[in-house]
């Protein structure tokens, strides 16, 4: 009688998920997706998205990948993801892109021209500028929500007492960002997965629709306000989860 030598069945190494928050939002709006990516055995680092300009946050959002080893899947909320299909574009270890909430730009369009391409954008009338010193000493407006109307527009599904500190400390962005014209398009040579959320009044769902449509995307429908993250992150994980899953090995 002999006993078989033969190595035990390996699963492949998890890829590490890297979060690109948006706009008006840090990386804290991902704790509850990471709670449950690291639940699942997923390698988990959210990314501080600068805010400042498209091509400069996808700079340093490449830089960010370029550190970190072995296969990727990169997820973006909002803006994050114009900043992530800008950032990941040939890059041959990012394995899947989810967008969430998101855009999925095409070269030569801009975040802000896609967010009103549709009607049921409220977020425009809610924003306040505030203005700062651009990093060539040039006057630049930060863009702000405003407080009393952040849950509203942003985050209507979340209770008041959490919306309240989402809106404490959003982060805010340069306007001009919102305006930059993407250069690259990484969802035409990835694949991609895109969360629509279908009570959003920041990036109406009719216009994510649009956009998942036109990349071939797979597409996930939620219920959920804008920030999605923090009101359904069991449903977010799972999309990411899967797509992980789906581009294994």
């Amino acid at each position: 009688m002999s006993l078989s030598t033969a190595a035990p069945r390996t699963d492949p190494p998890r890829p590490t998920v890297v979060l690109v928050h948006g706009a008006f939002a840090d990386s804290s709006s991902w704790n509850g997706v990471i709670a449950q990516l690291r639940g699942d055995g997923h390698p988990v680092i959210g990314v501080a998205n600068p805010l400042r300009a498209l091509r400069s946050d996808a700079e340093y959002l490449c830089r960010v990948l370029d550190s970190l080893d072995g296969p990727l899947v990169v997820a973006g909320h909002s803006y994050g993801g114009s900043v992530m299909s800008e950032a990941a574009d040939g890059n041959p270890r990012v394995r899947a892109l989810v967008f969430v909430a998101s855009f999925l730009l095409d070269e030569g369009e801009s975040t802000g021209e896609l967010a009103g391409k549709f009607p049921g954008n409220e977020l425009g009338p809610a924003l306040r500028p505030v203005p700062v010193a651009g990093p060539d000493g040039q006057p630049v407006h930060d863009l702000y929500i405003e407080q009393g109307k952040f849950r509203q527009v942003f985050a209507a599904d979340v209770p008041e007492d959490v919306a309240a500190l989402l809106a404490a400390t959003q982060r805010p962005i340069v306007a001009d960002a919102l305006e930059g014209k993407a250069t690259k398009a990484a969802w035409r040579t990835i694949p991609s997965w895109t969360v629509v959320t279908g009570q959003d009044l920041a990036v109406p769902a009719r216009s994510q629709r649009f956009m998942a449509e036109r990349a071939k995307s797979h597409v996930v429908e939620v219920d959920a306000s804008h920030a999605v993250t923090v009101s359904r992150p069991d449903a977010v994980a799972r999309v990411i989860d899967e797509a992980a899953r789906a581009t294994a090995g």
